[in-house]
């Protein structure tokens, strides 16, 4: 099996791998990272994501060869103490009910404000809809995005 270098929340982590084995089964079980959850396998809830050079990816379409060129973040490598602004704003507005989706709907919200500093609504919720939330809390994932935006700009 060939050799891969990744960064992952910025240390460098060799491994063999088959080089189409994707990212989330890397980082699941090679690295034993696991905040980012398994979903669908298709691409499609958006619970598997990760930032690849900060922007918002699904781990389960991207294979270890293609993520190998990018710096990965996941979930534990966001903030060091869960101080991040997004995750900071997601305790304030009380956001998770089971909490499956929430390392997923964290990493695609701070991604979204990495890009859109100040969002509009519209743009929340086409962004935040692409994340599946079985329990349905996006009013409180939207207010939680607000809160964040502060967080960020002052």
């Amino acid at each position: 099996m060939p050799e891969f270098q990744l960064t992952v929340n910025q240390k460098v982590q060799r491994i063999n791998a088959a080089d189409d084995l994707p990212l989330l089964w890397v980082l699941r079980d090679l690295l034993r990272l696991t905040g980012t959850k398994y979903g669908c396998g298709l691409g499609v809830c958006g619970i598997c994501t990760v930032h690849i050079d900060g922007k918002a990816r699904r781990s389960c379409l991207i294979s270890i060869k293609e993520a190998a060129s990018g710096h990965i973040t996941t979930i534990e490598g966001l903030s060091k103490n869960g101080d991040h602004p997004v995750q900071e704003a997601w305790k304030e507005a009380k956001v998770p009910q089971c909490g499956y989706c929430q390392p997923g709907q964290i990493m695609q919200a701070a991604a979204l404000l990495i890009e859109h500093p100040t969002p509009k609504p519209k743009l929340v919720a086409s962004t935040m809809s692409t994340v599946l939330c079985r329990c349905g809390t996006y009013p409180r994932i939207k207010n939680a995005i607000e809160l964040a935006s502060k967080k960020i700009r002052s």
